[in-house]
């Protein structure tokens, strides 16, 4: 689910925040440690996710580095370790002598994700908001699509040129992406609509046939995690219904 892994950034010269330290895996820890080479003084965090966050205790421990972020998220996959001392707001700024760093709330993936822009370079430290390479799943009941949706349209206020996610390289024409990514959920959200107006009521197994033939019937399994999430967002516009009896949704037309 990572990829070739999480990137972690090292930010500053003089003095260094490391961006999503990653795993607490001995390793990767020491390559932190020696890039910093004492100069680490601040842990930065978008969100808690077991491969973002957990390095964050032992590079604390080896360096006193100020800790930064949002307090884990109420669901199963957390790292319930994380012990911020600053703990994040939206429009936070962390600003040294070197760069300015903006903390947006980017509730969608995780309800306590941060994106984080760094304003002299104009680029976003997107975590696990923006993938290279993918799109992100979006997982109710800790996912939720609508928010996700708006964030990223969220992000389009913004002045942006790269993006550095926490999986993949770094990406060029910002605002591009952003919007590709707006428009593809808005069309399978659209898809989901159309598949329910075919198929009236169903549950998520024959729902998945109509509004994902497109992918691959192995991934399918996944896809209703996605589908899911759309289809709350959905009954949270009163554009849906699901039937508690046996699970399964209609749509409202109005």
């Amino acid at each position: 689910m990572t990829g070739a892994g999480t990137n972690t950034y090292l930010l500053g010269d003089d003095q260094v925040a490391v961006l999503d330290p990653g795993p607490a895996i001995p390793s990767h820890i020491d390559a932190i440690l020696a890039a910093g080479a004492g100069r680490i003084k601040w842990i930065v965090c978008t969100h808690t996710h077991p491969d973002h966050s957990p390095a964050w205790q032992a590079v604390h421990e080896a360096t006193g580095a100020e800790v930064i972020g949002a307090l884990p998220a109420d669901d199963m996959f957390q790292d319930d370790t994380f012990s911020p001392s600053w703990q994040l707001s939206h429009d936070d700024v962390l600003t040294t002598d070197e760069f300015t760093l903006r903390a947006v709330h980017t509730p969608g993936h995780v309800s306590n994700h941060f994106c984080f822009l760094l304003e002299e370079e104009r680029m976003l430290f997107a975590g696990d908001h923006i993938m290279n390479g993918s799109t992100v799943v979006i997982v109710p009941p800790s996912g939720d699509m609508k928010a996700y949706i708006e964030s990223l349209q969220l992000l389009l206020r913004y002045d942006l040129h790269l993006i550095a996610p926490g999986h993949g390289e770094v990406m060029e024409d910002s605002r591009s992406v952003v919007q590709w990514l707006v428009n593809h959920r808005l069309q399978r959200e659209a898809k989901v609509i159309r598949g329910l107006r075919h198929t009236g009521r169903a549950n998520l197994d024959q729902l998945v046939e109509v509004v994902y033939d497109d992918v691959d019937p192995g991934l399918h399994t996944m896809a209703k995690l996605s589908m899911s999430a759309h289809l709350i967002k959905l009954q949270q516009e009163n554009r849906a219904l699901q039937h508690s009896e046996d699970g399964t949704w209609e749509l409202i037309e109005i």
